[in-house]
């Protein structure tokens, strides 16, 4: 479930990031600037990151708030789905990153199954789109949408990337450690039996 210090963090930091984005007048542009530095403050009496970090990260951006978007490349050979190990935490994840401007989803998933897996893909068909929030993900200070995108494996050799340190195919019951971060042991699950069934519809929150 959603922390709700952190649920209202964010809806307070969307609130005064749009209203810095469109508000003429200066007294409102005060009362937004307001509103951003106690988004700022709860994170940081909450999580006790330093200031200037969380304003930097959480509260820079400009223009209208909307989630990020987070496209994982799904691939499965002999029953087994691909996952890599990531650098950053030595845990385990369905390839993916956030997307690019400029890519669409389709060429996100092949972009980053490459790049993290040495494996040339063909994107056929969007299994999931979820909102984090809904499942049991680690506290994120961003609001995120996930795809998950099946894809078709036409070349290429496993091989690890720049973000990544192994590459491998596992069996649902024979999972390693997760990076809860990227992807849930239920989301995996529940790909699997999209894999058993694929006459099943896109799942989405």
């Amino acid at each position: 479930m959603q922390l709700k210090w952190l649920e209202w963090a964010k809806q307070i930091q969307a609130i005064s990031q749009a209203g810095l984005a469109y508000s003429k007048d200066m007294y409102d542009l005060e009362r937004f600037e307001q509103l951003r530095a106690l988004s700022v403050e709860i994170m940081h009496e909450y999580t006790e990151v330093e200031v200037h970090t969380i304003r930097n990260l959480f509260a820079s951006e400009t223009g209208y708030a909307t989630p990020k978007v987070d496209i994982r490349g799904v691939v499965f050979r002999d029953h087994k789905i691909l996952l890599v190990q990531e650098k950053t935490d030595g845990a385990w994840a369905i390839p993916g990153g956030w997307a690019d401007i400029g890519l669409s989803a389709k060429e996100v998933a092949v972009k980053e199954v490459k790049e993290e897996s040495g494996l040339d893909v063909r994107p056929t068909k969007i299994l999931a789109f979820l909102d984090k929030k809904f499942h049991d993900h680690p506290p994120s200070a961003s609001h995120v949408y996930k795809v998950f995108i099946l894809c078709e494996e036409v070349g290429g050799e496993a091989a690890a990337g720049m973000e990544t340190t192994q590459v491998g195919f596992f069996e649902e019951d024979h999972l390693p450690e997760l990076s809860t971060e990227r992807n849930t042991e239920g989301q995996i699950r529940a790909l699997f039996a999209m894999m058993r069934d694929p006459e099943q519809d896109t799942v989405f929150d």
